[in-house]
């Protein structure tokens, strides 16, 4: 019992005295032994790769979850070392409710189909986006959360030790200096000044005992820059076959919906020669292929005219190339956007980025115009191309 009291009495002592010599430090009423510059770098990079790892952690845990709620809930998980229950993706949950709305609209009517084909997509996207969440957790998140509530803690646990270890060497020197002070009035100090000496000693041992057990472990900072550089890059490899995989499903999406829409939109072409009706005010610079029914109404129409070919039947697929002719003036440029293969002779085949020009026929389907490509014509899918003005 006695003995844990005078244990509390000193460590009461050395905490006090600690106290003193760090106020001191701040009001410049002491002196304070200053770490070499290679330290102090040391722990000025320690410092700013902790700072840096939280806040490139906190904002891909945003990336990866935006939603805060379902952060929390997956925080409270880890803290009670519990596993985080399966969430539905956001595309998960918009594909379920789009195949539920073409199951009662009926799955044979035009828009039945349609939200079949966008909810298996939603459906597969929502699947890339859970792998890649996944794989980023494991891959990326996890080793800085390790360094954080790992390493971290413990540079920061030596670190404080080292400060300990410091102000007990200065609080030492202070004494020493003190009886040797008092040792110049009157020889009775002798005692006091080897003992003060005994005790800088020790401190100068146990403190760079400590200095050299923290700058490894700042050292050490080098390693988990390497360790988080090879994260990084499975985060981005990762990241990058995820957007892959998008792209794919949606190019995937796209020509399916453009092959359909013949069938499920077979409206009357807009630019018909025949039409009475002024164009739109204003018109859109460019279309792009996308998931909207694309409306041109500014392709020239080539006139029909005595000894012509029947446009008809080049719209329906029998398109002779060199029977059609372009308008004498008012052709369009078009920029292909996405490789496109020939079904048949009647259609023009494409490579993605090339110019070519195109202009409609009376009576042709609205998805598709004719193609000029040097010698080259043919039918060209419109959901395939940009218009340029």
């Amino acid at each position: 019992m006695d003995f844990n009291v005078k244990k509390l009495a000193s460590d009461a002592g050395v905490f006090f005295t600690r106290a003193v010599q760090f106020t001191e430090e701040k009001l410049g009423q002491a002196e304070k032994t200053e770490l070499d510059a290679h330290f102090e770098n040391l722990l000025a990079r320690a410092d700013s790769t902790k700072n840096w790892t939280e806040k490139i952690l906190r904002q891909t845990e945003v990336l990866l979850q935006p939603n805060p709620s379902a952060r929390v809930e997956e925080f409270l998980y880890e803290k009670l070392d519990r596993k985080v229950p399966s969430r539905v993706t956001n595309g998960e949950l918009l594909a379920q409710y789009m195949l539920e709305a073409a199951n009662d609209f009926g799955p044979g009517t035009p828009y039945g189909k349609t939200l079949i084909k966008v909810g298996e997509t939603q459906r597969r996207l929502g699947a890339a986006e859970r792998d890649f969440i996944h794989s980023s957790s494991i891959n990326f998140l996890t080793p800085l959360r390790n360094f954080l509530e790992g390493d971290w803690r413990t540079i920061s646990k030596e670190r404080r030790i080292l400060q300990n270890r410091r102000l007990d060497l200065d609080v030492s020197k202070a004494r020493l200096k003190k009886a040797k002070a008092a040792e110049a009035k009157a020889a009775l100090w002798n005692d006091e000044v080897e003992k003060a000496e005994h005790e800088l000693r020790v401190a100068q041992t146990e403190f760079d005992r400590q200095a050299e057990v923290t700058r490894l472990l700042l050292e050490g900072i080098s390693s988990t820059h390497v360790n988080h550089l090879r994260c990084l890059h499975e985060f981005a490899e990762s990241q990058t076959n995820y957007y892959a995989q998008c792209y794919q499903y949606m190019l995937d999406l796209q020509k399916q919906l453009g092959s359909s829409r013949g069938e499920i939109l077979p409206g009357t072409f807009v630019g018909n020669a025949e039409s009475t009706s002024p164009p739109p005010a204003t018109t859109s610079p460019t279309t792009v292929a996308a998931a909207t029914i694309p409306v041109v109404p500014t392709i020239p129409v080539v006139p029909t005219v005595v000894g012509a070919p029947n446009p008809t039947a080049a719209a329906e697929g029998t398109l002779n190339p060199n029977e059609v002719k372009p308008p004498a003036s008012g052709t369009r440029k078009a920029r292909v956007l996405y490789d496109y293969e020939a079904a048949d002779s009647s259609e023009l085949a494409l490579l993605a980025d090339e110019m070519i020009t195109v202009y409609s026929l009376p009576g042709m389907d609205p998805d598709w115009l004719i193609g000029e490509r040097g010698n080259q014509k043919g039918k060209v899918p419109v959901t395939y191309l940009e218009l340029l003005s």
